[in-house]
């Protein structure tokens, strides 16, 4: 697994010999570029499957599940959470690009069980605007990830609900754990 650990960038995003961070990653792109070729593929995941996950930055989803580069359709967010933009992108997934199968994974030590919905309120006496977005906040990760299993099996707009799994990553161990839906 590589990480970013020598590279240290300022308060500003930026390093003294290096840039900006996104300097870095667009050097980067340019890099690859140079040998990248183009698999010939389509936008249809070939496992028909679609995975919904944290945004946490510990989660390197296609090791973790074994998967390549086609494999499935990635919707990640705070939490991986399903909001409604999540149901958006699995609608999509589902009646134009093929997919039959919604993986879940929430994970230990998110950030999201530490936060509540004080935090819009926060940015709204910070801001002056309330943000028109919920935190999604949680307590429980088990009972969270039930909670997406039920929205995704419910959702009028989802053809397949059927195979809907949830799990609980362990960022210690790399161990998933399923959750039943109870």
């Amino acid at each position: 697994m590589s990480t970013s650990r020598s590279f240290s960038p300022g308060p500003s995003g930026a390093t003294a010999d290096q840039g900006t961070v996104t300097d870095r990653l667009v050097e980067a792109n340019q890099r690859y570029a140079t040998d990248f070729v183009d698999p010939g593929m389509d936008a249809r995941p070939v496992l028909k499957v679609a995975v919904v996950a944290c945004m946490d930055a510990r989660l390197d989803l296609h090791d973790a599940l074994g998967l390549e580069l086609g494999d499935c359709h990635t919707i990640r967010n705070a939490g991986g959470v399903v909001t409604d933009d999540v149901i958006r992108s699995l609608t999509i997934s589902q009646r134009a690009l093929g997919t039959r199968s919604v993986v879940l994974i929430h994970h230990t030590g998110c950030g999201l069980l530490s936060l509540t919905e004080d935090f819009r309120h926060e940015l709204e006496d910070e801001v002056g605007q309330r943000p028109a977005w919920a935190v999604e906040a949680f307590r429980d990760v088990d009972q969270d990830v039930r909670q997406s299993m039920q929205r995704v099996r419910t959702s009028p707009f989802l053809l397949h609900n059927d195979d809907v799994r949830g799990f609980v990553f362990d960022v210690s161990t790399g161990l998933l754990r399923e959750i039943d839906a109870a």
